[in-house]
């Protein structure tokens, strides 16, 4: 019985094609495409949206029309109902993508499938009038929103034909339905293809013959489907095109890294044959060339000078839409469609690990307006680039100077080994490590074949290295206050603010080190502020460390507020102008977020626009799990909402290369008129879709900035302690907690950090 059934799963597409005006068809030059047919590869959107609604559900697919390009295919995997209904679910069982299990408990039952015992519901077992009355739809991907769940009744054929597209794609069951406005048909199975080949033919609806995994058995043939990849001529003689898993294409090694391309397509081609490649989901790990941008990853299939697929199938169509229609071919440096720079954290720190030679080169060949430095001092007073004083989560000093750690509550709640109790020398010594931020939330790893590489940089040769390239500009950031507060360790990297910063104040008082002096000497010698070629951004969270810079007009000045605003008011606006020409704030002072949703958008950055004040927005990272559901779990649809939704003038990223790509796109330029656009997104919106009583509970709104946060105290002179000796212990300083003595529990926390970071 259920082998019959088998021959009737296949693939139900339907495609959207808009029109498109003259105007606008004419605003965007043809590209050249290495296709079967030379045309644009094809968007399938499995289930609709799937991304974000339940597959096959009328929001999936009224959005998924709604928010990609023109031309979109839709595509329904069928089911029979035992009265031999056709409806869309991704699989014969209906447990997980349904609510059948709470309704029928005790209905289970056991199949023998293609020699495989199968336990489940199955659709052949009810009828339809049952599952349409009864049964709705959920998520079965249990990291997508769940907030749908139980809400959306199943879909039948009829229904997904209802949304009126121009084509649709999908025998008897498909027979009775004359194949009216149906354009594709795929299944796994060559006698199923072959037996309604005749009335697809007279139909124009074209066949696609889907490759399973390599070693499973096609049930016509009895052969493994590795073994049909040696006769595509056969195939192409009842086929139109191939449906392949993307690994057919681009093979990844056991390190997760992409091997060479196979000769797939191009043999697919030569035999006449187009190819579609499945796999491709916004939320799934992937390989780590693509450095978690799933546009890069689709790029890679249409845009690599060799070849191109034909199309996609996506659980996220916008984004395919998007690298196809926006992201591809750009070839050179091409101009940016927005004035918003592009502004790094640590360079191009999502790639390698941060504040190195390799991550700032990364950050010019990705097109980084600005690169940053945070600056650290060593004991004996050599200031160079990097994220944090404490440098047990970022190099391996846990291996080399345990002895050495301290606790100084002045810089963090947790002990560390600090860079002003180590000379430059033996800095030098460590190996930097790239800081995975998810690693622990997901096993979300950060390019672990580069996790040790690179070299540490001084302040001079930075701003050396900015002159020989030719950046836009360059960012020195001064921290004067932690961001500790209440965060931990863990929690503060899921957190916009910076990580573990440098107190300016208590180098001076404590260290004798005068950061501010070092760095505006630094500055002086490299020449950087008698030119104006190059920008000059001098960031710091203390207003008194930015006024010291006051007297070079050059500079531009930002404050950092590392606090969550929903407002702010002309008087803390005013204050801020006394020390500084723009700000960076956190994301969620401009879209506030609640379970990972959009709720909300703030007047902040209109606010200090009318006050003359540029709005920095960070930081920005590629991982899935930083992202808002809103955002589709795609980092350039974030950009495109900070950038063309809030009007920044600028974002820090991880990943340069993901915002320039986006800026030297066409689509980024909403005023132009053109097919398709990469739109922000309306916060709240997607958050409406579901019922009111699954949704969650609305937050407090945020603070108002207050003047009285802006004004910091003034710097403490510095004071005159003796140099450290030979050896490099640190002097002893009256009134300064730093002692390797009773570090108990919390040293043992930062060994378990450390150990973490460097499995990432």
């Amino acid at each position: 019985m259920l082998r019959s059934f088998i021959i009737f799963s296949l693939f139900l597409h339907s495609c959207v094609a808009a029109p498109q005006t003259p105007t606008a068809a004419a605003a965007v030059p043809a590209k050249k495409w290495l296709t079967l047919n030379g045309q644009e590869p094809g968007v399938v959107a499995r289930g609709g949206f799937s991304g974000l609604f339940p597959e096959s559900s009328a929001s999936a697919n009224a959005f998924a029309i709604s928010t990609s390009s023109p031309g979109l295919t839709m595509l329904c995997n069928l089911q029979m109902t035992k009265d031999g209904v056709g409806i869309c679910l991704p699989d014969i069982r209906l447990d997980n993508s349904t609510t059948i299990s709470t309704l029928f408990p005790k209905a289970q039952k056991t199949y023998k499938v293609n020699g495989q015992d199968l336990k489940g519901w199955f659709a052949l077992d009810y009828s339809a009038d049952t599952i349409f009355s009864n049964v709705s739809l959920v998520q079965n991907i249990f990291s997508r929103p769940s907030i749908f769940d139980g809400q959306m009744p199943i879909s039948a054929v009829e229904d997904v034909l209802g949304t009126k597209p121009p084509k649709f794609c999908a025998a008897e069951y498909l027979k009775s339905l004359r194949f009216r406005g149906i354009t594709f048909i795929s299944s796994p199975e060559i006698a199923f293809l072959k037996s309604i080949g005749m009335d697809a033919g007279m139909s124009k609806t074209k066949l696609i013959f889907e490759f399973k995994d390599p070693e499973a058995i096609e049930p016509t043939t009895n052969k493994k489907y590795s073994e049909l990849l040696l006769d595509l001529a056969a195939i192409k003689a009842f086929a139109s095109g191939v449906l392949v898993p993307k690994d057919y294409i681009w093979p990844l090694d056991s390190a997760n890294y992409l091997k060479p391309a196979s000769t797939f397509v191009s043999d697919a081609h030569k035999a006449g044959l187009e190819v579609y490649a499945s796999g491709f989901s916004n939320d799934l790990r992937t390989s780590f060339n693509y450095s978690y941008d799933p546009s890069a990853e689709y790029l890679q299939f249409v845009d690599n000078g060799q070849f191109s697929v034909d199309g996609f199938i996506t659980d996220f169509p916008p984004t395919a839409s998007q690298a196809i229609s926006c992201l591809s071919h750009q070839q050179g440096n091409l101009p940016k469609a927005n004035h918003a720079l592009v502004i790094t954290h640590n360079g191009a720190s999502g790639d390698y690990p941060g504040c190195t030679d390799l991550a700032y080169q990364k950050a010019v060949d990705d097109g980084a307006d600005v690169i940053d430095c945070s600056v650290q001092m060593s004991k004996d007073g050599i200031a160079f680039c990097h994220d944090s004083a404490d440098l047990t989560a970022s190099t391996t000093a846990m291996t080399t100077f345990m002895a050495r750690a301290t606790s100084v509550p002045e810089i963090q709640p947790t002990n560390g080994i600090f860079s002003f109790d180590l000379t430059w020398a033996e800095i030098q010594s460590l190996k930097p490590q790239i800081l995975s931020p998810f690693l622990a939330k997901g096993g979300f790893q950060r390019n672990p074949s580069n996790k040790n590489a690179g070299k540490f940089m001084t302040l001079a040769d930075f701003l050396e290295f900015s002159k020989e390239k030719a950046v836009t500009g360059v960012l020195i950031n001064i921290e004067a206050n932690t961001t500790f507060q209440k965060y931990t360790f863990q929690d503060n990297f899921t957190d916009d603010g910076l990580f573990c910063l440098q107190n300016a104040a208590y180098l001076a008082s404590k260290k004798g080190l005068g950061i501010v002096d070092t760095v505006q000497s630094a500055i002086t010698k490299s020449t950087l502020d008698k030119q104006l070629t190059q920008k000059v951004l001098i960031q710091s969270d203390d207003s008194s460390v930015l006024s010291s810079f006051a007297a070079v007009p050059p500079y531009t000045r930002v404050l950092t507020i590392d606090k969550e605003i929903g407002d702010a008011p002309k008087p803390s606006i005013d204050e801020i102008k006394k020390h500084a020409e723009a700000v960076n704030l956190k994301r969620s002072s401009l879209v506030t977020t609640s379970k990972n949703f959009a709720t909300g958008k703030t007047n902040v950055v209109e606010e200090m626009h009318k006050g003359n004040v540029s709005v920095y927005v960070s930081v920005l990272r590629n991982e899935y799990l930083s992202i808002a559901f809103d955002y589709f779990s795609d980092p350039t649809v974030e950009i495109a909402t900070f950038i063309a939704g809030n009007s920044v003038d600028g974002v820090v990223t991880e990943f340069p290369v993901t915002a320039t790509r986006y800026l030297r796109s066409p689509c980024s330029d909403l005023n132009k008129e053109q097919p398709y656009a990469i739109l922000p997104v309306e916060a709240g919106a997607l958050l409406s879709v579901a019922a009111k009583e699954a949704q969650p509970p609305a937050s407090a709104p945020n603070p108002p900035l207050d003047a009285r946060d802006v004004i910091d105290p003034p710097l403490p002179p510095i004071a005159n302690i003796v140099s450290a000796n030979a050896s490099g212990e640190a002097p002893g300083h009256s009134g300064t907690i730093a002692t390797t003595a009773d570090l108990g529990l919390s040293w043992l926390a930062v060994l378990v950090l450390g150990l973490l970071f460097a499995a990432g």
